[in-house]
């Protein structure tokens, strides 16, 4: 694990974390990657905008597993004035356990599909 975050009280900008934590992960020092910031949505934002990226924001266990296994998302957003800190660790676990169905034919399609739309 590691933490990639803001460490001061200066104004900071989610698109600046975001770059951060996509070159992380797309140069394999990271599986995936978690920010936690406002209500979430910016910081998928700016993550989706990084090709090999794909980032959802998610408050509950069912979108924080099902992004991974059928969408192959890497990295979770999370709203800090949405969740609260004890669901907040719950939905990361369950995000951090999920695995990709690479097995099914259909899912593995879409993501493919995904990954063609960044080269256009």
């Amino acid at each position: 694990m590691k933490d990639i975050g803001v460490y001061s009280t200066a104004p900071a900008d989610f698109p600046d974390v975001a770059q951060k934590l996509s070159h992380e992960i797309l140069s394999g020092r990271c599986q995936r990657g978690i920010m936690v910031w406002g209500t979430g949505v910016g910081a998928a934002i700016a993550v989706n905008k990084v090709a090999g990226m794909r980032a959802a924001p998610c408050h509950d266990n069912y979108c924080a597993h099902q992004c991974v296994e059928d969408d192959n998302v890497n990295v979770l957003c999370m709203g800090a004035w949405i969740i609260g800190p004890k669901l907040a660790e719950e939905v990361m676990q369950t995000f951090l356990n999920a695995r990709f169905d690479s097995a099914n034919p259909g899912l593995r399609r879409r993501v493919e599909k995904l990954e063609m739309m960044e080269k256009k």
